[in-house]
């Protein structure tokens, strides 16, 4: 009895001795991610942003506007 107790126990120990240095090396890894990588994804959203932003301006600008304000002219138009 005594004897599976202690394989029990050192199988407990062992599993909690991986988990601790699996779990160290995961955080201590700082390969993936560097102020480099944060920089590139920061710019790259902006660049994005403002390309969806000129867009949506020169839309705004030739197409809804104009045809807006021809459409509320009409429908003031009580001439015709």
């Amino acid at each position: 009895m005594k004897n599976i107790f202690n394989k029990i126990q050192s199988k407990i120990n062992s599993l909690t001795i991986r988990t601790k240095t699996a779990v160290a090396a995961a955080v201590d890894n700082t390969r993936a991610e560097g102020f480099v990588d944060t920089g590139v994804k920061i710019i790259i959203a902006v660049v994005v942003g403002a390309v969806i932003l000129g867009g949506l301006y020169a839309l705004f600008n030739t197409v809804i506007l104009p045809r807006l304000n021809t459409e509320i002219g009409e429908m003031f138009n009580y001439a015709g």
